[in-house]
């Protein structure tokens, strides 16, 4: 195995959005059987700590493939297309009042106690980050539009930080 591969080269998988996880699990415990540190306890001190890299690696690169939002950006990244996250935080109006909208919802049902309004809220919000996701294959995989793909991760973190905020209310009302 070449320590430098990218992700998708080391599970031997196409560098695509679309990624059949059945596959991707499949190979990571294949992977992990063969560098486990656990198998080199009897070797010497070169081996087990190479044997750690590898695990550290694969499992990093395991943890990227697997979460959409993240292998998105690792596939901008191999295109050389940076998600620009820490200084293009520029949004459209609408999507920003949207954002505001959702957070006052959450703020407003976290205040009165009601974990139903928190659980249709976190639906909706998982609804809106699949449709994204569905339209990230498209612009990543399809049409190579990596600009506009590159837009739709920024918008994506700012529904995955909603979503953690909506967990954490219904963590609160369950404490």
């Amino acid at each position: 195995m070449d320590f430098n591969a990218d992700h998708f080269t080391l599970f031997e998988l196409p560098r695509t959005f679309r990624l059949d996880s059945s596959v991707l699990d499949k190979r990571y415990r294949e992977i992990q059987a063969q560098v486990h540190p656990d198998k080199f306890t009897q070797s010497g001190d070169a081996e087990r700590r190479l044997s750690l890299q590898w695990a550290t690696r694969v499992n990093e690169a395991y943890q990227t493939l697997k979460t959409p939002l993240l292998r998105a950006q690792y596939l901008l990244g191999l295109a050389e297309h940076d998600v620009g996250a820490e200084n293009n935080t520029a949004m459209p109006p609408e999507f920003l009042m949207e954002q505001m909208e959702w957070r006052e919802a959450v703020s407003e049902a976290r205040i009165a106690r009601e974990q139903g309004e928190l659980e249709q809220l976190h639906y909706r919000v998982k609804q809106r980050m699949n449709k994204r996701f569905e339209q990230l294959a498209e612009l990543i995989d399809d049409q190579h539009d990596y600009a506009l793909a590159a837009d739709r991760v920024r918008r994506l973190m700012f529904l995955e930080k909603l979503l953690f905020e909506i967990d954490d209310a219904m963590a609160a009302l369950e404490a």
